[in-house]
């Protein structure tokens, strides 16, 4: 397949409709366009998985990872939001930030490569924006049983803030999920003393709980807060107090802090009452270590393209980075700037997806 130009081959992408879990063809286009790399699908129920690799020496393996699926486009486009407009110096379309324009600056890095230390590797998927159970962490789990992990990764997730270049992530925090039930003795309101309300019972308690910082935090990471997302009782009738509670809340944990501490925290304030705990952890926690050579290299690379020395951060929800750093794999992200992430008339501009590929480049010459 001829080469593209890096804006077309971002635009070409965008054209896509690939909503989660679909790739309509897109994978495909890459496989195509990369094809001295050697290719496997490892598709897992309807997701597609893509694993491209090619050896050039002996050095260490580098990986470039993303995923092709997005976000329903949603309500409030001026435009097709699959059909990519020029307007004003910005593309619109849903995925020109995230994270289409990644994938298209690492694609496109790959296929100019014509030497590398080692070996360069693509791992796409279109299970990200999903509930991502069959997407990335099978790649992962396929490769490792084959011996073939990555040593570093580099995920073109949208990271930068206000100008393209200030951030990098090299973490990101966990997420903890939890359901408190209080159980109480459900009454007539007239006779609140035959009853025993959790109402009034856990609104004791929340001043101690409700925002609360878990950790102080770090360098990298703010702290582990207690954040309460919804609370339940009754029948909604004024006459009967309510046998039963139901707090739910969500603690983005950073790696200080974990479900055995919060399970601590909560029967600090619950030991004296009769209730129920449930924890989920969606996500775990991250940092790769800011002396790791994936970091330096990304680091330079950034101050030659931009000027700008970029900031290390954690924040943000989650992403498929972790499933890299639970496999030792050290790991960041960067990617252009992220502020129309999800929303109507998501943009981004062509300076920015080629400066990324530029950044890209660079690495590859680093390693």
């Amino acid at each position: 397949m001829r080469r593209l130009e890096t804006i077309e081959l971002f635009i070409k992408l965008l054209s896509y409709p690939s909503i989660t879990p679909e790739d309509k063809g897109a994978l495909t286009l890459i496989r195509d366009y990369l094809d001295d790399f050697e290719a496997e699908w490892i598709n897992r129920v309807n997701v597609k998985n893509l694993f491209l690799h090619k050896r050039f020496g002996e050095g260490p393996h580098l990986c470039f990872a993303g995923h092709i699926d997005v976000v329903p486009p949603g309500d409030g486009w001026e435009s097709d939001p699959f059909v990519p407009r020029f307007e004003d110096g910005f593309i619109y379309a849903r995925g020109a930030q995230d994270m289409k324009s990644g994938v298209a600056a690492f694609v496109q890095a790959c296929r100019d490569a014509e030497s590398f230390n080692g070996t360069l590797s693509l791992l796409l998927t279109s299970d990200e924006e999903g509930e991502a159970r069959h997407g990335t962490i099978e790649v992962l789990r396929y490769l490792q049983r084959e011996d073939f992990l990555p040593d570093y990764a580099v995920v073109a997730e949208p990271t930068c803030e206000e100008r393209f270049g200030d951030a990098i992530k090299i973490g990101r925090r966990g997420s903890i999920n939890g359901i408190i039930e209080k159980i109480g003795r459900q009454g007539h309101a007239a006779y609140p003393e035959k009853a025993l309300n959790p109402i009034h019972k856990v609104a004791k308690v929340l001043p101690h709980i409700a925002g609360v910082d878990l950790d102080e935090g770090d360098e990298f990471f703010a702290p582990s807060k207690f954040v309460i997302t919804d609370i339940r009782a009754g029948m909604e009738v004024t006459n009967v107090t309510p046998g039963k509670l139901r707090m739910m809340f969500n603690v983005r944990n950073n790696t200080k802090t974990d479900k055995d501490d919060i399970e601590a925290f909560v029967d600090r304030y619950f030991k004296d009452m009769n209730y129920m705990l449930t924890l989920s952890q969606s996500a775990k926690p991250f940092m790769t270590d800011k002396e790791s050579m994936i970091v330096k290299a990304i680091t330079q690379a950034i101050e030659e393209v931009t000027g700008i020395e970029p900031a290390y951060s954690t924040a943000g929800g989650t992403s498929d980075a972790r499933f890299f750093a639970e496999f030792g794999v050290d790991v960041v992200e960067f990617g252009v700037k992220n502020d129309t992430i999800h929303a109507p008339n998501e943009r981004t501009t062509p300076e920015e997806v080629e400066g990324l590929k530029k950044v890209f480049d660079k690495i590859i010459a680093a390693f």
